[in-house]
């Protein structure tokens, strides 16, 4: 690559509690600018090698602290964080390209909060016992930590999801070995210059920069690691059970969607479509969990798209710094390209693209015309079959279309090969259940969205993936159970 100016971020790989340099980089972007701002180690099978020994080195001493122990250097870890959350969401916003008052209000604190849940949850599980009177014995079970832990998170929401998985992992006395995307790996790094004042000794977090296709091939095909926890699309998710199955790893896998909302007649509206428009574009769209079909009775069809269009075009698009913005940029010039595709296709199919994309015009500050911008799009009268139904487009881009009855709506909300998430909107709680338990969605809200208990399992059917997250279950996931019999 060309020489890069001395002002360049440069990240080095954060191995057995050091900082250690890489032979070679890759550039990262600063999407709201389109310029390279950040270097990041384009690291491979030597870099994994050393982390998976470090974090092997260290399991014996991690594992064997109490949860008390372990839950106190969780608690500290999340004050430091937090102590420095305007400069981690600075450099969230910068990275990433979402806007400084999401990562603000929700990236940020909720990473701290992933440290804080889990530092808590590990107090309270507790091991099952049974007796066998007639047989003189009693069974118990034993929970332990299962080793190295594999971590690969996406870019998304960097930190936010990065700590969901290192938080419960390293609560349950495993060590790890994570890779962030190579996109988004700053605040990875700034959370790595915090480990040690928190009391996390040398080599249970190791955090190795790269590629999939070098440094989380690496890590996944790697004998020493028999847990993987994976965040991102289906298809690198099943390269990963390919790559795995000869080691027999477990996996988590949280996969895509293609979530639908359901608006009956009865829904008010009031409250469905602020609540709408941010499941459809808050975080520019890049939320698994965001809704990308609407269907609509047909009682209310015509004024829910009136208002809905309205309302999306009130949503500023801009510089992500700036506290009024709404929506900042996308990932990459690659990713906004393969979601405007999305759109064209929509309109070469004969949808009608009712706002946004190419029907408005976006006006943007002098310093962010080479940004990876997109304005919030709405399509209507789209065919259940077309690929803007059927694939996830992870954008500011919601497709609305009208039902009629609710066996029909269930059937069609179901018609796609995912299953994360669905919003239900109405006021007969009757219908609320019917159709909540009909639905193929590891997650539905009904009258909300984006409302999480973590103590409640997360994850999804179908191709949204493999297992579910939460206090219970990342506990379940994070160790090894046995069954001890005792005859007395």
């Amino acid at each position: 690559t060309m020489a890069h100016p001395k002002a360049l971020l440069v990240l080095e790989n954060f191995i057995g509690g050091k900082f250690v340099p890489c032979s070679c980089y890759i550039d990262s972007y600063n999407p709201s600018t389109g310029d390279v701002y950040c270097r990041v180690p384009d690291s491979g099978k030597e870099e994994v090698e050393a982390a998976v020994k470090a974090a092997k080195d260290a399991f014996p001493i991690w594992s064997s602290k109490s949860p008390l122990e372990r839950s106190q250097i969780l608690n500290k870890l999340a004050d430091l964080i937090e102590h420095d959350l305007e400069a981690f969401a600075q450099a969230e916003s910068k990275d990433q390209g979402k806007t400084i008052t999401f990562a603000r209000t929700v990236d940020i604190p909720r990473a701290v909060y992933n440290f804080r849940f889990f530092a808590s949850s590990i107090l309270h599980h507790t091991t099952e016992c049974t007796e066998m009177a007639t047989m003189g014995c009693v069974h118990y079970t034993s929970r332990t930590p299962v080793g190295v832990a594999g971590l690969i998170s996406p870019w998304n929401l960097p930190l936010y999801l990065l700590t969901w998985k290192i938080a419960p992992a390293i609560a349950c006395g495993n060590t790890v070995v994570a890779k962030p995307s190579e996109m988004t790996s700053v605040t990875a790094w700034m959370m790595c210059k915090l480990l040690e004042k928190a009391g996390v000794p040398h080599g249970v977090v190791n955090v190795v920069f790269g590629t999939g296709a070098k440094a989380g091939e690496a890590l996944v095909g790697h004998p020493d690691v028999p847990v993987i926890s994976f965040t991102g699309s289906t298809l690198t998710a099943q390269r990963i059970v390919e790559k795995s199955a000869l080691y027999c790893k477990r996996l988590s896998l949280e996969l895509g969607g293609k979530n639908p909302a359901i608006v009956f007649d009865d829904a008010d509206l009031a409250q469905c479509i602020p609540t709408t428009l941010r499941s459809s574009f808050a975080n520019q769209g890049e939320i698994c969990l965001c809704t990308s079909r609407i269907f609509v009775q047909r009682g209310i069809y015509s004024e829910f798209l009136k208002n809905f269009v309205a309302e999306a075009k009130k949503w500023k698009v801009g510089n992500p710094s700036d506290p009024t913005v709404s929506v900042g940029a996308l990932i990459s010039k690659e990713h906004l390209e393969k979601v405007r595709s999305y759109v064209k296709k929509a309109q070469a199919e004969g949808a009608k693209v009712l706002c946004g994309e190419g029907v408005d015009s976006l006006a943007l500050p002098a310093d962010n015309q080479k940004g990876y911008f997109m304005l919030p799009t709405v399509i209507a009268e789209v065919k259940d079959e077309s690929c803007c139904m059927q694939e996830e487009i992870f954008g500011p881009v919601t497709c609305v279309v009208a039902f009629d009855t609710e066996e029909e709506v269930i059937r069609r909300a179901n018609s796609v090969k995912y299953g994360l998430a669905a919003t239900v909107w109405s006021s007969d709680v009757g219908c609320v259940h019917r159709v909540a338990r009909r639905l193929q969605a590891g997650l539905v809200w009904t009258n909300c969205w984006l409302v999480r208990d973590l103590n409640l399992p997360f994850g999804g059917m179908k191709a949204s993936g493999i297992g579910r997250e939460g206090a219970k279950d990342s506990y379940e996931f994070f160790t090894e159970v046995k069954t001890i019999t005792i005859k007395h």
